[in-house]
């Protein structure tokens, strides 16, 4: 007899009876177990092959290698200015994307500790997290989710994904089978992300995808948008702010539910405290958890931030080049970088609105109790908002509703509801109907701003109006206006091409000319055809005696001073008539200002433009673009224009004087004031040896005037903007904007420059084939 066998017979009897299980049982038990052990161990792996391959179309589509090794995002696009900061985006979901070394340590860390402490020791899953899992819904006792970094970012890109995430049969069958299915998925995707990216590059991948509520998506905009600074800078309760979201972006969005942010911010900070990263102390925790949430929100869209009008002009240019490409603004990833130099943006920006916000109380002041909208008279306009009401969208769509004349349009358009409105102190709730609305508007004075470098043709700054949220008609481009008496420079121009001098002499009196079978004489500002006086032609464009600039006119011929305006840089179509010597024909801010930069360059006309390059999303150069340039006229004739212009600042009542005495200093500085007869706009036109500005200011349309043509006046009206943008330039060193003399002619000057000295009259007038070469 086998004692030993006998003996574990006799102990495996005795255990079955205490476990009160017969023997039968036990042994069924075990097969059983054994079976579905041996199914799982090789059921498990053929389950996991039959979803990566989709047996049969089961279990939809999974993406390919490629797609793993080059994951695509709807990424928007970035404008970029010329000293790199982001200006805006172009997106249908705001993203964009930071590489690894552009996130702050805090936010690395912050993240791997909060919510996969063992990421750099996991492929991708991570088992002992299932285990607990398991084991919490066994017990009832939830211990938070399995989900590694790796599987939240297989979320992001394909699973969460309805463009990419494809569904097979056993997934329609419902919810459950469905979210087994994008499980599986998850794993597979994940470990071929392991297997395809470094550790790094995930984290950075996971944050690039991730939503951040708020029309926000990716870790770059996020920080943009509540701390408004880059994702190197963020500290550690900002971290755990961002990374506390991740969870659920709505239900911890800081703006719209700040106690569940806060609460789950501290939740972060704890576990952080408790890893003993950074936080050493209760102490110190305690501290951190009481602070507040040190927002500094701001929503990115069209209507914020610099450049507004800028932003939205080149817009149409943008799809012109992206369309003849095959390529899509909105969510192709461009960085496209442009001549704006952000700190002279906002130079601009501020001297637009510290000038503009008085001008409209004096404005205001002075039409009190009257309507701006009046004739050449000063007699209002009759009928003149209901006219402009019949125009908008809200008077079409009553129409198209009630009919043009039921008694409902009348009555609606008159019916007062809470509305938003801007004002120069923040925007105001108030009760307004769509008359009121209209009538509060249409009193507000307009503006543009345009700076660029002369030499370059790079634009530096734009400002199309001072609020793009309320008033969204760009003044640099898309307005045109009557320039007034900056268009005189064009006229004095070609005299000095057809051998003036800046010194010649001519009397005050106003020439007549032949028009329409009437003789019409041009008169001066103060409405008389001349003195008499005797004074230089650099002296009569530096007064602005519009008698001397009708003689010059008169001499050279009409068609020949639209043939010089239109070659150093003026594109619109002008009248070759007399009064065009007033600027009477429309131009826009930005010819003017490319004009302008024509005699700053030594004659070479070089057309304004804004993008230097275009990217794709992976740092590959799309295009270079360089700016058109032309040799317009002889760096002579630039160079006397240049004398002429000064004489503004330096000659005695001249329309210039105003500017700061601070600007003069060491510094050559020309400039051209202009006011329309009517007193509708106001102009000033500035050079200096490294930037050409020119600024408009006046009404919504032609028949909103100034209160006087003495208000209107481009010295009041639009210099100052120009002097205040300047001084701010000069002051910041790091803008490159430096004083300086204008560049003369490496030939030498053919001519003395020296009025005082030197006054040409008819009988001393160089001629043209005199001009020594």
């Amino acid at each position: 007899m086998n004692t030993s066998a006998s003996l574990t017979d006799t102990i495996r009897k005795k255990l079955h009876d205490l476990m009160g299980i017969h023997r039968p049982w036990f042994s069924k038990a075990i097969k059983y177990t054994r079976i579905l052990f041996f199914t799982f161990m090789i059921g498990l792996p053929l389950y996991v092959y039959a979803v990566g391959i989709d047996l049969f179309g089961l279990f939809g589509g999974m993406p390919s290698l490629a797609d793993v090794e080059n994951p695509e995002n709807d990424l928007s696009s970035e404008l970029i200015s010329a000293d790199g900061v982001s200006l805006g985006r172009y997106f249908r979901f705001n993203r964009s994307q930071v590489n690894f070394n552009e996130l702050s340590d805090d936010l690395v860390n912050t993240l791997v500790l909060s919510e996969d402490h063992r990421f750099y020791d996991h492929s991708g899953l991570d088992f002992p997290a299932y285990i607990r899992v398991v084991w919490g819904l066994l017990t009832l006792n939830p211990a938070g989710g399995g989900s590694t970094i790796t599987q939240q970012l297989a979320k992001n890109l394909y699973t969460r994904n309805p463009d990419r995430s494809l569904d097979g049969a056993i997934a329609r069958l419902g919810r459950y089978p469905r979210r087994i299915v994008q499980k599986t998925k998850e794993w597979i995707i994940s470990v071929d992300l392991e297997r395809n990216f470094t550790k790094e590059e995930i984290i950075a991948m996971y944050l690039n995808t991730a939503e951040f509520s708020s029309n926000t998506y990716g870790i770059k905009v996020a920080s943009e948008t509540y701390f408004n600074k880059p994702t190197d800078s963020l500290n550690l309760s900002e971290s755990a702010l961002l990374v506390g979201m991740l969870q659920n972006p709505t239900f911890y969005n800081p703006v719209r539910r700040p106690e569940n942010a806060l609460k789950k911010r501290n939740e972060v900070l704890y576990k952080i405290y408790r890893a003993k990263y950074k936080i050493q102390s209760r102490t110190e925790y305690d501290s951190l958890a009481a602070s507040d949430l040190g927002l500094r929100f701001r929503i990115q869209n069209q209507n914020e931030g610099l450049a507004t009008y800028f932003r939205t002009v080149i817009t149409t240019h943008l799809m012109e080049f992206c369309n003849a490409r095959g390529i899509d603004l909105w969510n192709s990833g461009l960085r496209i970088y442009t001549t704006l130099d952000s700190r002279l943006q906002k130079y601009a920006e501020e001297a637009v609105a510290e000038h503009m916000k008085p001008l409209q109380k004096q404005f205001m002041e002075q039409w009190e109790g009257k309507n701006p909208w009046v004739d050449d008279d000063r007699n209002e306009i009759p009928g003149f908002l209901k006219n402009r009401i019949r125009q908008s969208d809200t008077y079409k769509n009553l129409v198209a509703k009630y009919g043009e004349k039921s008694d409902s349009v009348r009555i609606l358009l008159n019916l007062k509801k809470p509305m938003t409105v801007f004002t120069w102190d923040g925007e105001r709730d108030t009760l307004f109907s769509s008359m009121d609305s209209l009538a509060y508007y249409k009193k507000f004075l307009q503006t543009g701003m345009m700076a660029m470098d002369p030499t370059t043709g790079h634009i530096k700054a734009w400002v199309g109006g001072f609020n793009y949220k309320y008033f969204k008609y760009d003044h640099v481009k898309q307005g045109k206006r009557q320039p007034g008496s900056t268009f005189k420079p064009f006229v004095y121009g070609l005299a000095m091409e057809s051998g003036y001098s800046p010194c010649h002499v001519l009397e005050d009196i106003s020439p007549s000319f032949q028009v329409s079978g009437t003789v019409w004489y041009p008169p001066n500002s103060d409405g008389t055809r001349g003195t008499g006086e005797k004074m230089t032609i650099r002296q009569a464009m530096a007064r602005s005696i519009n008698s001397i600039t009708a003689q010059m006119m008169k001499a050279l011929g009409e068609e020949n001073v639209v043939e010089f305006a239109h070659r150093v840089g003026i594109d619109s179509k002008l009248d070759a008539v007399p009064s065009l010597c007033l600027g009477v024909s429309d131009v826009s801010l930005f010819e003017m200002v490319g004009a302008y930069s024509t005699y700053v360059n030594g004659g070479i006309h070089t057309e304004p433009f804004y993008i230097t390059r275009i990217e794709d999303k992976n740092g590959n150069v799309i295009e270079n673009f360089v700016p058109k340039t032309r040799q317009s006229i002889s760096d002579q004739t630039a160079y006397k224009m240049l004398y002429m212009l000064k004489g503004g600042v330096e000659e005695s009542s001249g329309t210039s004087l105003g500017l700061p005495k601070e600007l003069k200093i060491d510094n050559e500085i020309g400039g051209k004031t202009g006011t329309t007869n009517n007193a509708s706009d106001g102009w000033y036109m500035g050079v200096t040896h490294d930037l050409v500005a020119g600024v408009w200011v006046g009404g919504d349309e032609r028949n909103i005037h100034f209160p006087s043509w003495t208000f209107g006046q481009g010295a009041r009206t639009a210099m100052p903007i120009f002097a205040k943008f300047l001084m701010k330039a000069y002051a910041d060193p790091s803008t490159g904007i430096i004083k300086g003399k204008f560049n003369a002619p490496k030939s030498g000057i053919d001519i003395t420059l020296d009025c005082a000295r030197y006054q040409e009259t008819d009988s001393t007038k160089i001629q043209p084939w005199e001009i020594n070469n």
